[in-house]
């Protein structure tokens, strides 16, 4: 294990940030018990310095993050939580320096909250046992416990009393969801109060927004952040059950905490340290110095192989220009000589060769929209910028003779763009979307433009006369006929379709290849080819050949009739996407992606050619991004490499292509930063932004980005900034090579539970785990003896027997069974798995509550989420159950959506409308299942979000039946995101949900028409008053 360090660092080789340079990005501190000394986390490490500010001590210096410093209150132990081994654990260390103990070993996140005040017990918040709950552990490193039972018991930032008495909250936005500004819902964190020693439990405030992270002193007065005053969080103190704001502050401030003592209150605020004067009612921040290294501006060095995200061959086929990384390359066809051209300070997705076969378009970001740039390949010159538009310039594709491009702009503009005069023309205004495209292209005779536009959420094909400047829209179907792509004989348009169902909700679930002729031509004649074999042919000269070869007369274009002329061109088995139509040699060649083979997306060609049978062949074992063509061969983009190999060949060989070169993350956060804010400027689904201004929100944000330290500070600054939409479905995740660690730990689960107060005895065994299984011998009040032949020592820490660095395929566990050895051995399982379980168990547990309530007359259904195999779940309960019970409850309280709302509406809706029977057989009704002829409840809580609430909604409109429970969350924006140049990622919520008389659910949720409500305590006692009403109501309607 690493040791600490304390040190007084040289000044030669660590730059101290002056008394003149603010320091930033100071986070979750705590004082000493008299408040004289102010611990905190600062570029991953612990600091402590005076509270009068100064120099600062680093403290820690462990691999990876130390976060959420804790003192006891008996000054003498210092508690942090630290990522050196992946995840989170606990650690604790004396004050005044020496070996770090690690307390915790589960590969769990165990993050500090807190100590008991007689400094034996440390309480932290852990994901252990279910989306995250309080547990306990005392200095001696024994086996933490769970403070409290039940699953959906996911309490957090508790804190104790020095009555005793436990404080905390019990919502999901005052942990994962904080920087979420202004939520205003049933799931509006409260402060709440439980006595283990009475049982006596009390909620502290009710307001309708956020009061979250207590902190107590040793006078029992709690202090904790609320946004009741002006929506930003502010410093409030609960005494003698008062509620009083304590700071204005037209920013919020972060992770308060209180001196033992009372007299301090240190929190962030701005990214800064402030201390809070509790006597004097002051605040001011705190000036410190530190000795930090800055490591973010150096350079780092990255490879282009397999890293390429796009690439174009020249028109002359020598040379090729890809991207990586964001930065353009130039190099020859063959990659073995490369120049970078572009210098990496935004961010490139696009690159194309112009006619001259040296210079070069591309879309670069600016103020982080992607716009259209020139600059010449040899690296040479300066750089042209042909755009400067605040919308995303996307999809570009050359016509045939290379005078114009064709693009699309923003959410509702196609261009094109005269590569002489480099100038723009808006040419389509409609619904496009600002991502998820289909690419524009042009006819083969450059007379029209083919394009996809939205009707109805569902992508319809479009064709433009440029000359004519006419649009006429070819399908029009309500099903989505995406990526079309004409053949080069200009007959043919190809697409791919799940032809009979819509591709939202769900997204398209079948897919497969279809093409539609542009008139009703006819087959060519076997005698016309037989004519034709004594025709002399007209010598011409190779030039004229060529020319030729692209002199298309007009083309034919009959809407008339084009859905008829429709033909499936590929397999109906598995899933296919992504034409790309090819000719040579009077032969058609069509490329395209399936999974039908394995379950994999790979490539496959078809070939076509008159008089003979079309024969598919598979080219390579992945699919293709997208495919070129030059005079002599195809490229293909596949798995970030490009691959060349001939239009009949099925070996494609990859194009070697090894270059480093040097980029910093400072730069390269920044440019994140800009398209990040402008991916939400141009697709969050509501033009008001919630009421904020979002221009004023980036420049605020943006004045932190030049004091950045490190990646999670950047993820810190991301999303707060997006978290002052008050959105649902936002957040940016970020993951980085630098951030990887040398060792991660497994912890090997059982489904053994052990008894609170003898954490080696077995209490009980998890329904279908492991443990379960018949073969396995292990009973209550087992005592665990050994793990893999190592003996068990009772005043160790269980977890320490079960993490090991990676998953075991097996463990041999021995127990003492009132005095005699039982050995067996147990599959062990991930601690996911175990979760899953613990759900289960939930469920099964109301399952029975219902069926022992109702006299087996009900049939449950409670679905986890809203995904496909949540509905499955829910059909094959319908399937089992329905049509032998007399009602139904359908429980989606904690259901964390999806999108198969409609599914379910569907299934629910089916009415009986006859029935029918055998000769003397019994009368059965139709349909099967006919849900809807009886009586149905709709179980909802303050965690039903997104799709559960578009459930909750649909059956409310369609009157079902009786919706009981509390409102739901009011998190409910339809949802996809972006990817930035490293891998990071965004969300993007786009598609606004509401009620058919225009009530927006992200603001209203779904309201039950019996309101009752579970509170914390139901819970822990193993009550479920919402179930019970839910039973009672289905079995009054059936008297």
């Amino acid at each position: 294990m690493k040791k600490i360090v304390f040190t007084l660092l040289s000044a030669f080789a660590i730059s101290q940030v002056s008394a003149q340079e603010k320091v930033y990005f100071t986070s979750t501190p705590s004082l000493s018990p008299d408040a004289k000394t102010v611990y905190f986390s600062y570029d991953g490490d612990i600091w402590s310095t005076d509270i009068n500010g100064g120099n600062a001590s680093r403290i820690t210096a462990l691999e990876g993050e130390e976060i959420n410093p804790r003192v006891s209150p008996d000054g003498k132990w210092l508690a942090f939580s630290s990522n050196q081994y992946g995840n989170y654990d606990i650690y604790v260390m004396p004050i005044n320096g020496g070996q770090i103990k690690q307390l915790t070993f589960h590969q769990a996140k165990d993050e500090v909250e807190s100590w008991s005040w007689d400094s034996k017990s440390i309480y932290f918040t852990s994901n252990q046992n279910n989306g995250f709950g309080s547990f306990k552990i005392n200095l001696d490193g024994k086996t933490p416990e769970a403070l409290f039972t039940n699953y959906f018991n996911t309490t957090n930032g508790l804190v104790e009393t020095p009555q005793g008495e436990y404080i905390f909250t019990n919502s999901s936005e005052s942990a994962s969801q904080v920087t979420r500004k202004r939520y205003k819902g049933e799931n509006n964190p409260d402060l709440l109060g439980y006595n283990p020693t009475t049982k006596s439990y009390k909620q502290y405030t009710d307001y309708n927004g956020k009061d979250f992270n207590p902190t107590v002193d040793k006078n029992g007065i709690i202090y904790f952040i609320s946004d009741e005053n002006n929506g930003e969080y502010n410093l409030y103190q609960l005494a003698n059950g008062k509620k009083e704001a304590l700071t204005k502050f037209e920013t919020s401030i972060k992770k308060p905490f209180v001196s033992a003592d009372g007299s301090k209150v240190v929190f962030e605020k701005d990214y800064q340290l402030f201390v809070y004067d509790v006597k004097a009612k002051t605040s001011k921040p705190l000036t410190i110095n530190v000795n930090s290294n800055k490591s973010l501006e150096k350079e780092q060095n990255f490879e282009v192989e397999n890293n390429i995200d796009y690439f174009d061959i020249s028109p002359d086929g020598k040379k090729m220009a890809f991207v990586s990384r964001g930065i353009i390359f130039v190099s020859d066809n063959e990659g073995k000589f490369i120049n970078q051209i572009s210098d990496g300070k935004e961010r490139v997705l696009e690159v194309k060769w112009l006619k001259d076969n040296k210079n070069l378009i591309f879309n670069q970001t600016y103020k982080g929209y992607q716009n259209w740039f020139k600059i010449s390949a040899e690296g040479k010159g300066k750089v042209e910028q042909l755009t400067s538009d605040l919308r995303n310039n996307r999809d570009i594709t050359f016509n045939n003779d290379l005078s114009q491009a064709v693009y699309l702009s923003g959410r509702d503009e196609v261009r094109l763009l005269d590569l002489k005069s480099l100038k723009s023309s808006t040419i389509v205004k409609d619904e496009i979307w600002a991502f998820q495209n289909s690419k524009p292209s042009f006819s083969p005779n450059d007379e029209y433009v083919l394009f996809s536009a939205k009707r109805n959420f569902e992508l319809d094909i479009f064709i433009h006369n440029i000359k004519k400047n006419t649009t006429v829209n070819l399908t029009n179907t309500g099903v989505s006929e995406a990526d079309p792509t004409w053949s080069p004989d200009g007959k043919y348009i190809y697409f791919s379709s799940d032809r009979k169902n819509p591709s939202y909700p769900l997204g398209m679930q079948e897919s497969s290849i279809y093409r539609a002729s542009l008139d009703w031509f006819d087959q060519a004649y076997k005698s016309e080819k037989f004519d034709n074999l004594f025709v002399e042919e007209k010598k011409v000269e190779k030039k004229e050949k060529k020319e030729e070869k692209n002199d298309f007369k007009a083309l034919t274009i009959n809407p008339e009739g084009f859905l008829e002329r429709i033909e499936l061109v590929t397999d109906r088995f598995g899933y296919q996407t992504n034409p790309f139509v090819f000719t040579d040699d009077k032969k058609q060649f069509l490329f395209y992606n399936t999974n039908q083979e394995n379950g994999k997306f790979q490539l496959h060609r078809k070939t076509t050619t008159d008089f003979e049978e079309d024969k598919t062949d598979k080219i390579f074992n992945k699919g293709a991004d997208f495919i070129v063509k030059n005079e002599k061969n195809l490229y293909a983009l596949i798995d970030n490499s490009v691959y060349k190999f001939g239009i009949s060949s099925t070996n494609p060989e990859k194009v070697s292509i090894k270059y480093n070169f040097n980029k910093n993350l400072a730069s390269e956060f920044n440019q994140m930063y800009e398209e990040a804010w402008a991916g939400v400027e141009e697709n969050f689904y509501d033009e008001n932004f919630h009421g904020i201004d979002w221009k004023a929100k980036k420049e605020q944000y943006a004045t932190f980005l030049p004091y950045v330290n490190n990646r999670n500070d950047l993820r810190i600054l991301l999303n707060d900034m997006l978290g002052e939409l008050n959105s649902s479905h936002l957040g940016f995740s970020s993951f980085g090579k630098e951030e990887s660690r040398r060792l991660n730990y497994f912890t090997n689960e059982t489904g053994i539970i052990f008894k609170k107060d003898q954490p080696f005895t077995v209490e009980k065994i998890l329904r279908k785990s492991p443990a379960f299984l018949k073969n396995v011998d292990v009973q209550e009040g087992d005592i665990l003896v050994s793990v893999n032949g190592q003996k068990i020592d009772q005043n160790q820490n269980r977890e320490t027997y079960f993490t090991t660095p990676k998953k075991l395929e097996e463990l041999t566990l021995e127990f003492d069974r009132k005095g005699k050895t039982i050995s067996t051995k147990i599959h062990p399982i991930s601690n996911n798995e175990l979760k899953s379980l613990l759900y289960d168990e939930w469920i099964y547990e109301n399952r029975q509550r219902v069926k022992k309530l109702s006299n087996d007359r009900i049939a449950y259904s409670y679905m986890k989420n809203m995904s496909t195999s949540e509905l499955d779940v829910f059909l094959l309960d319908m399937v089992e159950q329905e049509n032998r019970k007399d009602g139904v409850i359908l429980d989606l309280r904690f259901n964390t959506g999806g999108n198969v709302h409609d599914k379910v509406l569907n299934f629910l809706s089916q009415r009986p409308y006859l029935k029918w029977k055998y000769r003397e057989g019994q009368l059965t009704v139709q349909p099967n299942f006919a849900p809807s002829g009886k009586p149905i409840v709709l179980l909802i809580n303050e965690y039903s979000l997104s799709d559960a609430e578009m459930t909750a909604a649909g059956f409310k409109a369609l009157k079902l039946g009786k919706i009981i429970g509390q409102e739901t969350y009011r998190w409910i924006i339809f949802t996809s995101g972006k990817g930035l140049v490293d891998g990071s990622f965004y969300r993007l919520p786009s598609w606004g949900t509401y009620t058919l008389d225009g009530q927006n659910l992200e603001k209203t949720g779904v309201k039950p028409d019996i309101y009752i409500k579970n509170t914390f305590l139901d819970r822990l006692e193993n009550k479920d008053p919402q179930l019970e009403r839910a039973i009672q109501e289905v079995m009054k309607e059936l008297k």
